[in-house]
């Protein structure tokens, strides 16, 4: 009977141990179920962030290939234009001398006409000559005038350009400090997302902070872009004085 009691006792210590050791295999099974899902959550996240920032980098990459072709086709269009105006200043130059030596000509035929007929007019003729001469005068003086003009035109232009490619220069500079911010706003980010201390994460958000800064001031044009044509804000200061000649219609004054 005592024995039996013992067997008995002996079998019930038996269960326990046995029922002991399967929660405790339960407990360890749990725990590494949820260290793996732990695990494969981490990697899905790291996943996730690589994906939206190479998405993010095709992006910023499309979009500069596309302000790098509309800034070749802008520049393109404007020295078209320059070119365009340039060719019409020249042709006008050229048909407004040619229409004044025509009609200067035909008056001074007309004059020697006259003169023949009546060949005793000999002051008269001299008068005539003295005109013709003085029209062959005139019309060198216009012809000068309207190169001289066309020439300033074509100045004007290419300075205007110049001032296009400058603000375009500095435009391309303003994106490039843009992005830079924006790369070291990122890089703040994922220290403070991964730092272990408190010193360590206030550090790192002060100087978030100041890039945060820095980002605002380029969005309001702080970082040193020039005015529009390379004119003052206010409009101040003094006009040039206007050196082209009375009637001119390539006049830049005008």
């Amino acid at each position: 009977m005592s024995e039996q009691k013992e067997s008995s006792v002996l079998f019930s210590l038996k269960e326990l141990m046995n029922l002991e050791e399967d929660r405790i295999k339960t407990e360890e099974a749990q725990k590494a179920a949820a260290v793996a899902a732990a695990e494969k959550a981490r990697v899905e996240a790291e996943r996730a962030a690589r994906e939206a920032e190479e998405s993010r980098i095709r992006t910023e990459e499309e979009r500069r290939r596309n302000e790098e072709r509309r800034s070749r086709e802008e520049a393109a269009r404007l020295e078209a234009i320059r070119q365009a105006e340039i060719e019409k200043a020249r042709v006008e130059a050229e048909q407004k001398a040619r229409l004044e030596a025509m009609a200067a000509q035909q008056h001074h035929e007309r004059s020697l006409a006259a003169l023949q007929q009546d060949e005793g007019k000999k002051k008269l003729r001299k008068l005539l000559i003295g005109g013709a001469i003085a029209s062959v005068l005139v019309i060198g003086i216009v012809t000068i005038v309207a190169v001289d003009s066309a020439q300033k035109n074509e100045a004007r232009i290419a300075a205007e350009a110049a001032r296009a490619r400058e603000l375009e220069e500095a435009n391309k500079r303003l994106e490039a400090q843009f992005k830079e911010s924006e790369g070291k706003m990122a890089g703040l980010r994922d220290q403070l997302a991964t730092a272990k201390d408190e010193a360590t994460r206030l550090a790192l958000q002060k100087q978030l902070e100041a890039e945060q800064q820095k980002q605002e001031q380029l969005r309001r044009g702080g970082g040193g872009r020039p005015a529009a044509g390379g004119a003052p804000a206010s409009g101040g200061g003094t006009k040039a004085p206007c050196n082209c000649a009375p009637g001119d219609p390539l006049c830049s004054c005008l």
